[in-house]
């Protein structure tokens, strides 16, 4: 029986475990949190800081594991590279070129190295050195961790009187003491954040969608809704896939899902925004799932034991959504109320993590999620109409 390790407990990692014991794999799921709801669902588990590279691979040679990954948690991927290459297990690609992929910084340096199109960037140590460099920003731009996940610590700045504020929130949510300030591209339509696949460095999925943000969030530039199709032309969606698969090739990736983030600015040029090995969380492979029928989660753990990945790659197939249910301000969970203007044919899948009584949090980032919704619709019309006026839908009350 192979072993695979994966690395933190999320809920989203439960369809990953779910994948790997069809396969017949034994599943260790690590990190300190030892109450995480994956735990309940592996056969084993390890208390251990997954960014403490030397821990958790003296705890992987242990158990002579035949493969690591860290499907939905950013903190980990790094340490998931680095197990692969000290124990020679299948590699989402070179050790260096995680690192870089991982790294903001380091990520926007290399695109601009290597002629992709990308937003002016810079990073810094301390709030001294943002304030001091302050005369040559231009407004607006993005303040966010070099190396945090969840849209935590970042902030939209339009004016200098913002910019203190914003800087410290991201250093109080930066790993390792850096932050990166970066042009604010104005979008036009909706970004993507949506998950693809590569085998043995060529992409075989690419998935786009039309990522939304509730501007009444606590924190606004936490993604609040996904769907699909995208809102890209076919030649955006071509130069896409095209630079996508160039940077692939120039990292010598090989077999892994990706959480890739793009966005096409005012000005029609399109960017590649984030790309991470690793599926995405909010249910993202699920969702691929659905609106495909293209199983990324059990290519994904087969590839990381090794065994062959046989990915059969579909076309979308309909008008979906997926909502981040979330409260709008904190206090006590009442209910999640329905209006008749959403048809039971349209809803898919209620995944509601609370209940009533249960205390909830402002959204200010991804983990203070309470569930998702997932919703089909017979037109594209018919999509948006729901995506624009979502508080005629349904409604999270909290008392």
């Amino acid at each position: 029986m192979k072993k695979i390790l994966l690395l933190g407990g999320l809920r989203y990692l439960i369809p990953v475990i779910d994948a790997a014991h069809k396969q017949g794999y034994y599943v260790i799921t690590a990190d300190y949190l030892p109450d995480n709801i994956a735990h309940k669902y592996s056969d084993e588990y390890i208390n251990v800081s997954i960014t403490d590279k030397e821990v958790v691979l003296s705890e992987a040679r242990k158990r002579n594991i035949d493969g690591v990954m860290s499907f939905a948690v950013d903190p980990g991927v790094v340490t998931a590279a680095y197990i692969q290459d000290k124990m020679n297990l299948p590699k989402f690609g070179p050790y260096e070129s995680v690192e870089i992929l991982q790294n903001k910084d380091k990520f926007r340096s290399f695109l601009k190295a290597n002629g992709f199109k990308v937003p002016n960037a810079k990073s810094y140590n301390s709030i001294d050195s943002v304030i001091a460099d302050e005369s040559n920003l231009t407004y607006p731009v993005i303040v966010k961790p070099t190396d945090s996940a969840g849209s935590k610590g970042v902030s939209r700045v339009d004016s200098k009187s913002e910019l203190k504020e914003a800087a410290e929130k991201a250093f109080a949510n930066a790993l390792k003491g850096k932050i990166i300030i970066e042009d604010f591209i104005e979008q036009d339509g909706c970004t993507s954040d949506s998950d693809c696949f590569s085998v043995n460095g060529e992409m075989k999925v690419f998935t786009f969608s039309a990522q939304r943000f509730d501007k009444n969030a606590a924190n606004p530039y936490t993604p609040s809704a996904y769907s699909w199709p995208s809102t890209y032309t076919e030649s955006q969606l071509y130069e896409l896939k095209s630079e996508i698969q160039r940077l692939i090739s120039l990292l010598k990736m090989e077999t892994t899902v990706y959480n890739i983030e793009t966005r096409v600015g005012k000005n029609g040029v399109p960017y590649i925004m984030e790309v991470s090995p690793r599926g995405g969380g909010n249910r993202l492979s699920e969702m691929v799932r659905y609106s495909t029928g293209t199983d990324l989660i059990t290519s994904a753990v087969r590839a990381a034991v090794g065994d062959t990945v046989n990915l059969d790659a579909h076309s979308l197939k309909g008008h979906w959504a997926e909502i981040i249910l979330h409260a709008e301000k904190s206090g006590s969970f009442k209910e999640l109320q329905f209006s008749s203007l959403l048809k039971k044919e349209n809803i898919k899948e209620i995944d509601l993590w609370v209940h009533e009584g249960d205390m909830v949090t402002a959204f200010n980032g991804a983990n203070n999620a309470i569930g998702t919704l997932v919703l089909k619709f017979d037109s594209n019309d018919e999509l948006e109409k729901f995506m624009e006026n979502q508080t005629q839908y349904f409604k999270v009350v909290v008392e």
